[in-house]
């Protein structure tokens, strides 16, 4: 579990004061901010001292091992050590933080790290700051990445952030379609988590709470405001201790193989994915259609329109690599009940 959170209105304000303690003589502070807020006012908030270095960091597409693999060593070579490495920004900017981290104490590429339990050695301090909410990336205890041969999480307890702030102000201006793509992924990690063979009472009462609170959100109120976004960041993170004690599902099993192919981001894809799930979470996928109906968003629809055999063989080789995924999905059996034929069905209908 994350060893610290703070949780207000203006809290980003206390960032100083949370990491004076945290810095080992000259090394520095490594800010990792999503390129969307270079020469934005939330920039110029950030308290640099010394050293303490911005790295403004593209996350058009979700981070690659490569990019980890560059920062990292970019990092160790300016300053050899750091006192820690702060993500703030969206669920990539935070998953590319965790990994960073992970890499200024672990040898090798981060490739090396895809799966489960692999990572051997603590990263250095690490704070995760979100600018979006849904993602549950400031609690889980992965982060998601696209290596050379496939789209798999560094899945480690040494993963988690050792601090978290949460400061409903910042997500206030998140676009529209971003805020809702993300607000679902949070949504569909509830339905996954609580319909999984995996659950489990800690599990359960995370994932109760923060599906109540994204039917309020996202059913229940006719306007956006403050209270939204209050309650979507506790959404997030209520959703993300839900699976970070259980698993996700069949949403993110096969968005995994769309985002590894084609690039789709993973809100996005989940959200494709989900639209078409009738089998597996009838309840949650007549549900979140009427989510969609309501926040008056257009689905992009046939994105697999026109794939070669080969390239849908390669999005249901990374699908059915996430084998905890699917298990907690269908149960122990659950090679016997998702084909590789029925997979590729699946996707057709994308």
């Amino acid at each position: 579990m994350v060893d610290y959170v703070i949780y207000g209105r203006g809290s980003f304000n206390q960032l100083d004061e949370i990491l004076e303690p945290q810095r080992k003589n000259e090394a520095p502070i490594i800010f990792l901010v999503d390129h969307f807020f270079e020469g934005k006012t939330l920039a110029s908030r950030v308290p640099l001292r010394g050293k303490d270095k911005i790295i403004f960091v593209n996350v058009t597409h979700e981070p690659k091992t490569i990019y980890v693999d560059k920062i990292a060593a970019e990092l160790k070579d300016e300053f050899g050590t750091v006192s820690g490495i702060i993500g703030i920004g969206g669920g990539s900017t935070m998953d590319l933080a965790k990994a960073v981290s992970l890499m200024m104490t672990n040898p090798g590429s981060s490739a090396d790290y895809q799966g489960w339990d692999l990572v051997k050695l603590p990263g250095v301090y690490k704070a995760g700051i979100p600018t979006l909410s849904g993602t549950g990336a400031e609690v889980s205890r992965t982060t998601v990445l696209t290596g050379p041969t496939r789209k798999l999480g560094m899945n480690s307890d040494f993963t988690p952030f050792n601090q978290i702030v949460l400061d409903p102000e910042l997500i206030a201006d998140a676009p529209l379609n971003q805020r809702f793509y993300t607000g679902m992924d949070c949504y569909i990690h509830c339905i996954e988590s609580l319909q999984g063979t995996y659950l489990n009472e800690f599990s359960k009462s995370y994932g109760e709470k923060a599906l109540q609170l994204c039917q309020e959100i996202f059913l229940q109120k006719d306007h956006w405001d403050q209270e939204s976004d209050d309650k979507l960041m506790m959404a997030s993170y209520a959703g993300g201790m839900s699976i970070a004690y259980s698993q996700v599902g069949v949403a993110h099993a096969v968005s995994y193989g769309l985002s590894f192919l084609l690039g789709t981001k993973h809100g996005v894809g989940n959200c494709i994915v989900m639209n078409h799930l009738e089998e597996y979470y009838p309840e949650g996928t007549a549900e979140f259609k009427a989510m969609v109906e309501k926040s008056n968003v257009e689905l992009p629809e046939g994105i697999c329109k026109g794939l070669s055999d080969e390239e849908f063989d390669k999005m249901i080789d990374v699908s059915m690599g996430m084998k905890p995924l699917w298990e907690n999905a269908l149960g122990p059996d659950w090679e016997k009940k998702m084909t590789r034929e029925k997979l590729r069905a699946l996707y057709e209908r994308l």
